[in-house]
Parts: structure tokens; C-alpha cells; sequence
């Protein structure tokens, strides 16, 4: 029997290796490289990355998209960045007094400090990359290159709540362009009437359980990314506006360090599904989606503008992350504590003033009856 060369076998162990890698998720993958020297070694093939970037993110699939991506570090560091989530605990106690006052109008120079970063947060820069996924099969994949209607350096924009509407705009070139239904097909349960839905709510609980949201956003200027949703849902609202609108939110927790007070705000992205038709209606029950939004607050609710916006998303994307999800449901719950005290402060201080407006009230007519007689 004749003995192969060692060159030959260290091929072969190579093509294995890589024929094993390749069929590895992005965490395994990762794992993978830090058992060995040859793992290692194989692991840093980008097109081992692009193939996980494109099963967990089919958007990836584009060619425009994949040149973004390598013109930014390569498929690899593209995981790195936007598989973790945003983790943001750095939420301040509510100070009554603890305002940031800021000029009325801002210079260029003023604002964004130097040219340079001036430019890395104009709108054309950013890019969205987002994926919908129901019971692990994608049923939305989309891309929006810029932020709409900002028309650059529109003072419109700026001092405008920012709020993106993926829906209303065309993405450039999208693969599945047109409506985005989910039916008894992809797995929904089939639901005989919305009076039965109303009581057992068995159809909001499949929503809730099966829909995964991922929303990529990438700074071509700076050539950073990060994932701003939590990839499972935070909560959400059933039977509303309407009775059959199901309105699911995702979100992070975002630091906006010298431009609110509390130094963070909240990313939330919504995604609304309507019922269009039900098994009462002799054909299979089917949804369809009509809104899914992206748009920041502050910890009092309002909106954040165009100008504030465009800053927080890009300290977000050199922000803190981790791959523990229930670090980011921390992170999330621990805003929404501090939102609920802030709002309890409030309506106490709201409380004390309008019991001084009445006694002060009683007290001037007490006194001018009493002057009089």
C-alpha cells in the first residue's frame, strides 16, 4: 500500500476542516477557532463569514450589500460587530433641575465640532440592513441606503422628530419588493373569527413567541455597524389602534451622553401586523404587515430630532454589546424602571403644584372678601 505525502495529508486535513467549519453558526464558528491552531487558521476565511452573515442575515445576499460590508472590514468583523446586542445601563437618577440647555441655533463648527466629524454623521452615510424572520424562515429582507427626506444638511430634518418608515420608502434593488404577508402557510395558527382572538389570544401569543427582528445599521463613513434591535420582541400592544392591528415593539437602550440629561434614550422599532382574513371567512388566515418603523425617545417620552438623532446613532455604533440576551432584557428593563419613577416624580410634583395653585386660590379669596367686608 502506498503512503501518502505529509503534503498531501495536511491538504486533506485542511479540506475537512474547512468542509466541518463551513457548516457551523457564527457562535460555534467562533468557538471552533479557539480549539486548535488548524481551526484557527481556516476560521479566518472570509468566506466561511460570508455564509454565516447570509444565513443569519439574508440582506447580506446583495451584491451592493456584500461591497459594503467588505469595503468596512469583511464579513468577519461585520459578525463581530452586529451579532452581539446593544447593552446600555448607564441610566441616571431623574434630577427636577438637571436640564442641558443648548443655544437656539447651532453653528457647523459649533455642533459637530471639526470637519471630520461633521461628516461622518451626514444621513447619506448610513445604511440600513434589516431582516424579519418568523419561526426561523425569513419572510422580510430589506435595505435602505441614507435616511429620507433628510436632503443632507436640511434644517426641515434636524429640528424634525426622526423617525424612519422602512415601508413607506423603495429600497434600492430590493429582492422581495412588494406587500409582506405571514399565513396558516408559515406556521400561523388559523383563527376562526377576531372575537375568538380577543379571548384566547392565541394568535398574538404565536406573534410575540415567533417573530425575530434584526435592524443593521452601518456608518459607510466611519466603516462601523451594530445591531439596534433585540432581536426578540419587547413587548407590544394587541387589538390596536384597531381591533385587528397587532402592534409588536423591539428597541435597545442608547447612550446619548452631553445631549439629554439621563445620557441615554430608547431606539424603538415598531412592526404592526393586520388581519386581512380569517378562517371564518372561507379562506386561510392571513396578516399582512404594514408599519415597521425605526424612532428614538428621550426617558419623558418625546421625540428625538434629526440633529440628536444622527449624533446617538453614531456613538451607538462603537457602544457596548453582548451576546447574553438576558444582559440586554436587563439593560431594557432597567430603562423602563427609570421611566416609570421618572413619570411617578412628575406627576407627584404635578400633584404639589396644583394643590399650592388651589390654596393660594382660596387664600387671595379669603382675603379680598375679607378686605372688603
Amino acid at each position: 500500500m502506498a503512503v501518502a505525502p505529509v503534503e498531501s495529508k495536511a491538504s486533506l486535513s485542511s479540506d475537512l476542516f474547512y468542509d466541518i467549519l463551513r457548516r457551523l453558526d457564527g457562535s460555534t464558528l467562533a468557538s471552533a477557532a479557539c480549539a486548535c491552531a488548524a481551526f484557527c487558521s481556516i476560521s479566518k476565511e472570509e468566506k466561511l463569514w460570508e455564509n454565516v452573515c447570509s444565513s443569519m442575515w439574508p440582506s447580506t445576499n446583495r451584491e451592493d450589500v456584500k461591497s459594503l460590508i467588505l469595503s468596512i472590514g469583511g464579513f468577519r468583523k461585520f459578525y463581530a460587530d452586529c451579532f452581539p446586542l446593544i447593552v446600555n445601563k448607564e441610566v441616571t437618577e431623574y434630577q427636577g433641575n438637571d436640564y442641558l440647555e443648548y443655544p437656539e441655533e447651532w453653528t457647523e463648527a459649533e455642533y459637530y465640532g471639526d470637519v471630520d466629524e461633521f461628516e461622518s454623521v451626514a444621513p447619506s452615510n448610513f445604511v440600513s440592513i434589516v431582516d424579519i424572520r418568523y419561526k426561523d424562515r425569513t419572510i422580510c429582507s430589506k435595505v435602505l441606503w441614507g435616511i429620507p427626506n433628510a436632503n443632507e444638511f436640511n434644517g426641515w430634518f434636524y429640528n424634525c422628530p426622526f423617525r424612519i418608515d422602512l415601508l413607506t420608502y423603495e429600497a434600492r434593488g430590493d429582492d422581495n419588493e412588494g406587500e409582506v404577508f405571514l399565513s396558516v402557510s408559515d406556521g400561523l395558527p388559523p383563527i376562526l373569527s377576531m372575537e375568538k382572538e380577543r379571548k384566547d389570544g392565541k394568535l398574538w401569543m404565536e406573534l410575540r413567541d415567533g417573530l425575530r427582528l434584526s435592524w443593521i445599521v452601518v456608518n459607510k463613513k466611519m466603516k462601523q455597524a451594530a445591531n439596534l434591535a433585540s432581536w426578540s420582541p419587547l413587548g407590544g400592544q394587541r387589538h390596536w389602534p384597531t381591533a385587528k392591528d397587532f402592534l409588536i415593539r423591539f428597541g435597545s437602550v442608547l447612550s446619548a451622553k452631553d445631549i439629554f440629561p439621563f445620557q441615554v434614550v430608547e431606539c424603538i422599532l415598531i412592526m404592526k401586523f393586520r388581519v386581512i382574513h380569517t378562517e371564518g371567512e372561507g379562506v386561510p388566515t392571513t396578516l399582512k404587515l404594514t408599519e415597521l418603523s425605526m424612532q428614538l425617545e428621550d426617558m419623558e417620552g418625546a421625540h428625538v430630532n434629526g440633529r440628536n438623532s444622527l449624533l446617538i446613532l453614531k456613538e451607538a455604533l462603537s457602544c457596548r454589546r453582548s451576546k447574553n440576551y438576558s444582559e440586554v432584557l436587563e439593560s431594557c428593563h432597567l430603562y423602563s424602571k427609570a421611566q416609570s419613577e421618572l413619570k411617578e416624580e412628575k406627576m407627584k410634583n404635578e400633584s404639589r403644584v396644583d394643590r399650592l395653585c388651589i390654596v393660594t386660590g382660596i387664600a387671595a379669596f379669603l382675603t379680598f372678601w375679607y378686605c372688603i367686608l
